[in-house]
């Protein structure tokens, strides 16, 4: 199984980028996909992630409203539009994606996804 995220580059502060990441391999389930970021110095933390046997999305609250997960229909790609774009939002972005279904109080987990990109670097300046 791998994961292969990209998109990621240089924008000015306010600008939008398009994160993709593509899955291939041995199908393995694929019962939610996420992403996460790092910050340079911090830890990795969670954005946003989808379930697909609901279809049910989750945001972290600092993107709530600026950013965006969708896919196509099957769950082979998963975009991640990102608007309104601010310097905090500089990381590297990382797509995941879990065997299992979490419940919907785990979905902010990483320890819930089995499968991780190489990330993408996004800078946003100000």
């Amino acid at each position: 199984v791998q994961l292969q995220a990209f998109g990621g580059g240089l924008v000015q502060a306010g600008g939008l980028l398009r994160l993709s990441c593509a899955v291939s391999g041995r199908p393995f389930g694929n019962n939610a996909m996420g992403w996460f970021r790092q910050a340079p110095g911090k830890e990795r933390e969670f954005v946003v992630a989808i379930r697909w046997s609901d279809r049910s999305t989750y945001y972290a609250d600092s993107v709530k409203g600026r950013f965006t997960i969708s896919s196509d229909n099957f769950k082979k790609t998963v975009i991640l539009q990102m608007n309104s774009l601010k310097p905090e939002d500089t990381a590297v972005y990382y797509c995941a994606a879990a065997r299992l279904s979490p419940i919907a109080s785990q979905m902010r987990r990483e320890s819930q996804y089995d499968y991780w990109g190489q990330g993408t670097k996004v800078t946003v300046s100000s």
